[in-house]
């Protein structure tokens, strides 16, 4: 009896230690309105940050600055929302821009002021990234999505950048029409709005749709040092295939595992709308994913883009076997019109990799 006593509370702490093992592939998110808009909050990295956690570089007054901008606008937020429709009635002339617009190289903290000023301004108030507000639009409609977003006070919008036409006039149509409202827009980007889509398709045909973009905005320039010179992080060496799984639940003994082939989860991405990436990923702690191959069809590999963000948004280590990230996508893709994106998803992949695998935070 106390043999079978001590065998069973060992056998209890045994099962309390494995790891609960999922696979993407076998989800399929059905995902409300409601929970689609819930999810547009800043990522799980900037949930807590605030303008007194910036800390501004003093030889860059810039940074200061924009702190000082930014404070000003939260105050200004949720106060005459319909100033424009007063405007209009009495003759007078909008005075200030419903938007404002950082401009700067990666690593000045663009991402952490957006953030501070969603937190610190009046709800409702919604933040994304670029992608996520045009796969918003193909998950609802533009007119519900306008429909929806002209209800709020706030639309942030992160990494802004525009590689077609299409989103060209798609994102001059939302910006315009919310601003219309009422809404107040804030953005960042490392490209000026008038200079948004260059190199990456003929700007010159579009440039009413971006001038209508760029009108929308105050611009401020936040300077420092510029952290694309460093390159790539050194991808981990792969693991060998068979390893992946026991090594997972060594190192992560509580976590749920997601765990899938690569080809079938590339399969699984072109059946689940990119709006739904997150959720797809809502009870995944670690991705570990067998035998990564690389991505030759663009329209796959601006999926994976779009999972690679949510990824380090959630902040999930992944274990893999296969080719290392940096070998993802092909070298004409690493230097073609996108090739911003998919620098920044090989980035955060191999972070994430070097994370599950070493141990080294992601950042």
């Amino acid at each position: 009896m106390s043999t079978l006593g001590h065998t069973s509370t060992g056998l209890k702490d045994f099962m309390e230690r494995m790891a609960t093992i999922t696979h993407l592939t076998e989800t399929t998110p059905n995902v409300s309105v409601e929970e689609l808009l819930a999810g547009f909050h800043p990522s799980y990295r900037f949930g807590e940050v605030s303008f007194d956690t910036y800390h501004p570089d003093p030889s860059q007054p810039s940074q200061a600055e924009a702190v000082t901008k930014l404070k000003a606008f939260a105050d200004s937020i949720g106060k005459n929302p319909k100033g424009s429709v007063f405007a209009k009635l009495f003759g007078k002339a909008k005075t200030t821009k419903n938007g404002i617009y950082l401009d700067g190289g990666f690593g000045v903290g663009k991402t952490h002021l957006l953030a501070s000023l969603w937190h610190a301004a009046p709800g409702p108030k919604a933040f994304g990234t670029f992608v996520e507000y045009t796969n918003l639009v193909g998950a609802l409609s533009f007119r519900q999505t306008v429909d929806v977003l002209s209800q709020y006070k706030l639309v942030c919008i992160d990494e802004f950048e525009l590689d077609d036409p299409g989103d060209t006039v798609l994102m001059s149509r939302l910006m315009r029409e919310l601003s219309d409202a009422g809404v107040k827009l804030a953005a960042t980007s490392n490209t000026l709005p008038g200079a948004l889509g260059e190199g990456r398709f003929a700007a010159v045909d579009f440039q009413r749709e971006i001038k209508a973009l760029s009108d929308q905005f105050d611009v401020h320039r936040v300077d420092g040092e510029d952290f694309r010179h460093r390159g790539l992080p050194e991808a981990p060496d792969p693991l060998q295939d068979a390893d992946i799984e026991a090594y997972a639940q060594q190192r992560f003994p509580q976590a749920t595992l997601a765990v899938d082939n690569f080809d079938e989860l590339v399969a699984h991405l072109s059946k689940v709308h990119p709006s739904r990436y997150r959720q797809l990923l809502a009870e995944a702690d670690v991705l570990v994913l067998h035998n990564v191959d690389t991505i030759t069809d663009q329209s796959i590999a601006l999926r994976f883009v779009v999972l690679a963000d949510r990824l380090y948004d959630k902040d999930v280590p992944i274990i893999a076997s296969g080719k290392p990230f940096s070998e993802l996508f092909t070298p004409e893709m690493m230097s073609g019109g996108y090739q911003k994106k998919y620098f920044r998803a090989v980035s955060r992949l191999t972070a994430l990799a070097r994370e599950g695998q070493i141990g080294e935070n992601a950042e």
